[in-house]
């Protein structure tokens, strides 16, 4: 899967999706950095057809009024401690890949993943 891992998620998840074998990109390496609009994330994301993973509800409203980003993956799991969701990712992430050969947005939380 290509990827792009929003700001509030930590840089050790897109380097676990990168040594999972994902194509990933995470917001603090974009010229703007983690400081990037959400409106560039998601054109960008769109433009390389990457897969916005967030737990920002903005991009949810975006995907729903605009189609944009096409793909998106929220993660609604609340505070979470970062190797705990490192876990959580390393458990789910087939599950999500088949997920997304079925809809376009994915919602992941401690315990299930939905697709929508």
């Amino acid at each position: 899967m290509k990827l792009l891992v929003d700001a509030q998620l930590p840089v050790r998840l897109a380097e676990l999706l990168g040594d999972m074998g994902h194509d990933v990109i995470h917001t603090s390496s974009l010229p703007l950095g983690n400081r990037t609009p959400d409106s560039v994330i998601s054109s960008f994301a769109d433009g390389e057809r990457r897969i916005v993973i967030t737990k920002d509800q903005d991009f949810v409203d975006g995907h729903l009024l605009a189609e944009s980003p096409a793909k998106l993956l929220l993660v609604s799991t609340g505070n979470i401690q970062n190797d705990d969701l490192l876990a959580l990712f390393v458990v789910t992430e087939q599950s999500i890949a088949k997920a997304f050969e079925q809809a376009d947005f994915v919602e992941i939380n401690r315990d299930t993943i939905t697709t929508h």
